[in-house]
């Protein structure tokens, strides 16, 4: 039997993608070359690994058990280059992390920067997905650490406190009914025009959730791509929007922004990291999980990273 890592490499991420022109373009690899190695696979298994459907492509059982192998394989050579240490130089190692919104987007980008700047051999995926599925995907073995809330539930993961994160209502400075108001309510706003994120991004779905169990919907004016721009239109008076508020305080023209904390009970969340195991992680993802914990858990060093604090 005889596969090559670029084979699993390629199967990896058609199994997270669910398209072989994706795996194609991520692998990269011309579309022909992707589905000949695919074709290749099949032949030399003698079964059908995936099911082609009028969208994309389904894992077959066999399919699933390739999967299971792969990122063993994966994981066992990131574990190689971690202990060949000195003498493997220029092998270099991914660790893939997978966050909400929330972590995404506040804390998690300095410290992955100060991370990255100290360890030159390590590279770090970072995928921003919705709590639950930030919980699958650690579950499964598709991420090596994963940042979700904690209503995402962790069932047999091994989970630590990361931060806390605060939802917003973000509104124009100079937008004097909101003036005074130590806290808001979702269903306060939802008359209000929206900035929004774009669609499918983790947070704003699940904002788009909660409206609807309310019988509501958000009134989107415009919906962009990053929090720092939805800050840009919500100065210029175009709407209202929530995010975490710790991303405000990461843009440079806050002062031309009004925070007030959502007081519904889901806005204040703990966010944790999460392992399988984190005394089996490969030694690249077990520097990067010590790297991205307070600590001792430390309440000064939760509050700093939460954004919690008066400017």
């Amino acid at each position: 039997m005889r596969y090559d890592l670029v084979d699993l490499r390629l199967f990896l991420h058609i199994a997270e993608t669910g398209s072989i022109t994706s795996a194609a373009a991520l692998s990269g690899l011309a579309l022909a070359s992707a589905s000949a190695r695919v074709k290749g696979m099949e032949e030399t298994l003698g079964t059908r690994l995936l099911e082609r459907q009028r969208r994309g492509v389904k894992l077959t059982a066999a399919g699933d058990t390739l999967v299971h192998h792969a990122r063993t394989i994966q994981n066992q050579i990131a574990i190689m280059a971690g202990e060949l240490g000195a003498h493997a130089a220029g092998l270099r190692a991914r660790v893939k992390l997978v966050a909400n919104t929330g972590a995404a987007t506040g804390p998690l980008q300095e410290l992955l920067s100060d991370f990255l700047a100290h360890h030159h051999v390590i590279d770090v995926e970072l995928e921003e997905r919705p709590s639950h599925i930030v919980v699958e995907m650690v579950a499964s073995g598709a991420a090596d650490l994963g940042i979700a809330a904690s209503w995402a539930g962790f069932s047999n993961l091994d989970q630590r406190i990361f931060c806390t994160d605060q939802l917003a209502v973000i509104t124009a400075r100079n937008a004097e009914r909101f003036a005074g108001l130590r806290s808001l309510r979702l269903d306060q706003v939802l008359d209000e025009p929206f900035v929004g994120l774009s669609a499918g991004n983790a947070l704003q779905e699940h904002l788009i959730r909660q409206s609807a169990r309310l019988g509501r919907h958000l009134k989107f004016r415009i919906r962009v791509a990053t929090p720092e721009v939805v800050c840009r239109f919500v100065a210029d008076g175009i709407g209202v929007a929530i995010i975490p508020e710790a991303v405000v305080r990461t843009v440079s023209f806050r002062n031309r922004l009004h925070s007030i904390p959502l007081a519904d009970d889901w806005a204040l969340r703990d966010l944790h990291l999460c392992a399988r195991d984190f005394a089996n992680l490969t030694p690249q993802a077990s520097l990067l999980s010590k790297w991205l914990l307070p600590d001792e858990h430390s309440p000064g060093d939760l509050q700093r990273r939460s954004g919690m604090y008066t400017d």
